[in-house]
């Protein structure tokens, strides 16, 4: 224990001679916004990264204000927060929005209880702050409990937004079946989320890649929930042409639908439906458009 002791002290003493580095890491579905302590650090791209150096007792929030608006006070966020006169670290999230998943890694790795990854993708987690934290406990030979975690000589964290490689999936996302069977699901092959991913008929399993934002009797896209693509139909749309997800673009004639009354899943301007492509359910079976014609049972979509 004696020795246990005598390396924290080290650890803490070592720190207050070095910088630490952040790396920041953006694998939201499109570029995000960046904000470090309310300050703009410009557009992060899809997989990019970033590194900030900052003296060891720096303290402060990284976040992105993408899906919470367009303010910079971290209102409506989750955010990581840093206390570097302890080496803490933190998750805090907004109640009233949950704008995107985070984590925080140390460099260090993990040892008894201390230098843990925080990561929150929800926002039902439970291992956060819901306002952020105005005191902090004394350092000790005793790893801090959750929500608080400590890293004692770290030289960095990284940061990573949409650790899950999406966003937060709405609660009015649906999965879509086929009318022939309510146990199929239209799906993105294999969880690819990236443009020219073909769409399919596959078993429902309740993943990311068989959710949807849909709403009957609107002229919308269909959209892949929690990311940035949608449902396309192509350039050349016709009778035959397989369908899968692109980058969603607005007013983009390829993916503009209407979800009749019906259950017709219709491209708009057009005389294509979304089809069952020969009205078989096998698992795999990439849908495509065809000719829209009244009671074809292979065009009658639920949710």
């Amino acid at each position: 224990m004696a020795f246990y002791l005598s390396f924290i002290l080290l650890a803490f003493s070592s720190i207050a001679l070095a910088n630490l580095q952040f790396t920041i890491n953006n694998k939201c579905p499109q570029p995000i916004m960046l904000y470090i302590n309310g300050e703009s650090q410009g557009s992060l791209a899809f997989n990019g990264i970033v590194s900030k150096i900052y003296s060891n007792d720096w303290s402060g929030f990284i976040y992105t204000n993408l899906n919470a608006g367009s303010g910079n006070t971290g209102v409506g966020t989750t955010r990581a927060g840093f206390y570097g006169n302890a080496s803490y670290y933190y998750i805090v999230r907004d109640l009233n929005n949950f704008n995107t998943g985070v984590s925080i890694a140390p460099t260090s790795p993990i040892s008894n209880g201390f230098c843990d990854v925080d990561v929150c993708n929800n926002a039902t987690c439970t291992n956060v702050y819901n306002s952020p934290p105005t005191q902090f406990p004394a350092p000790s030979i005793v790893a801090p409990s959750v929500p608080l975690y400590q890293c004692p000589g770290s030289t960095g964290y990284t940061v990573t937004f949409c650790p899950a490689d999406m966003f937060p999936v709405p609660k009015d996302a649906v999965g879509l079946h086929p009318i022939r069977s309510a146990n199929k699901c239209l799906d993105v092959r294999g969880g690819i989320f990236q443009n020219g991913t073909a769409v399919q008929i596959y078993d429902c399993n309740e993943t990311a890649a068989q959710k949807w934002i849909i709403g009957r009797g609107a002229t919308t896209p269909v959209l892949l929930a929690g990311t940035g693509f949608c449902l396309d139909a192509g350039k050349t749309p016709a009778s035959g042409v397989g369908l899968k997800i692109w980058q969603c673009f607005a007013g983009l004639p390829a993916q503009t639908w209407i979800y009749t009354l019906a259950g017709s899943i219709v491209l708009n301007g057009t005389n294509q439906c979304v089809d069952l492509t020969d009205g078989l359910t096998d698992n795999g079976n990439r849908l495509q458009t065809y000719q829209c014609a009244d009671g074809n049972v292979n065009q009658a979509w639920t949710t």
